[in-house]
């Protein structure tokens, strides 16, 4: 079978040329190999996701000389196959309901680093400082009953005890150089959250239930996303997941070193283009030949 490529945006902003680079490298890949090259919409965030960013990726993704097959993946019209996933964790016991709002959590946070640093996963974020995950079923009823706001957070401790021996081979490498066979942590980020009461999923859990729908073979993706491959390897092996290969490229920065943002218009592709610069110049900005 011919390896399966994707370039999977989030249609929040416009492309700039951190996608570009990605998507390019994609497509090369996949040609190089006699592979297939797949576009998704990663749409599950609706207060964020427009349409006008969406047609904007195909215009922008067509210019750069880039075809894909179709029909194109759109996680929003998929939210039953995510919501099946919940439940099917949910009834190994690795799953629990949590209420605190994200002030809450902050509040809970500063409570605990008046004693001591809190622990932070890769990205930063405090580690659930809660207590949702010891209340009876009877609390856990009462507080679903009521209508409260709620997420669904994998029960990091007991995942884990269900599985050994998480690993990976890079194919690229991380932002600290790891490269070969990568041990996964996925515990460095606590009980994730896995979907909630107005989403029924999360990236985390999106992005492994599609790339096994899709047959995604080669995941091809940033340094950013190097770390989240422990929680990614964790899904899928509680899930019974093929596993991909995966190859995460260096990030394009701007002039500070810094991630480049889809609000930076210096590096939009619109931008770009509006400005002159042909998909050749794109390629060469990005450091591609």
């Amino acid at each position: 079978m011919p390896p399966v490529f994707r370039f999977a945006p989030s249609p929040n902003g416009y492309l700039h040329l951190g996608h570009a680079f990605s998507a390019l490298l994609n497509f090369d890949l996949a040609r190089e190999s006699g592979g297939r090259f797949l576009l998704r919409i990663e749409d599950i965030d609706a207060a964020r996701c427009r349409p006008e960013f969406e047609a904007a990726i195909y215009q922008d993704l067509a210019w750069l000389g880039l075809a894909w097959e179709t029909p194109v993946r759109r996680q929003s019209e998929h939210l039953a196959d995510y919501r099946g996933t919940v439940e099917k964790l949910a009834s190994l016991g690795l799953v629990y309901p949590s209420f605190e709002s994200r002030a809450e959590i902050a509040r809970l946070v500063a409570e605990r680093e008046a004693n001591a640093p809190w622990p932070r996963d890769p990205d930063g974020a405090p580690l659930y400082p809660g207590a949702a995950k010891v209340f009876s079923s009877d609390e856990r009823a009462r507080l679903l009953q009521s209508g409260a706001p709620y997420a669904l957070r994998l029960d990091m401790e007991a995942a884990c005890a269900r599985t050994r021996d998480l690993g990976w081979t890079e194919r690229g490498e991380g932002p600290g150089g790891e490269t070969g066979v990568v041990a996964a942590r996925p515990q460095e980020w606590g009980d994730v959250v896995l979907a909630r009461k107005e989403t029924p999923t999360s990236y985390h859990l999106s992005v492994v239930i599609d790339d096994a729908l899709q047959g995604v073979t080669e995941v091809v993706r940033g340094q950013d996303l190097f770390r989240s491959t422990g929680v990614h390897r964790l899904l899928q092996q509680l899930l019974g997941l093929p596993q991909p290969a995966y190859r995460h490229h260096r990030l394009i920065l701007d002039s500070k070193g810094r991630k480049l943002s889809k609000s930076s218009e210096a590096t939009g592709l619109r931008e770009l283009r509006a400005a002159g610069a042909t998909p050749s110049d794109i390629r060469r900005l990005v450091g591609l030949p």
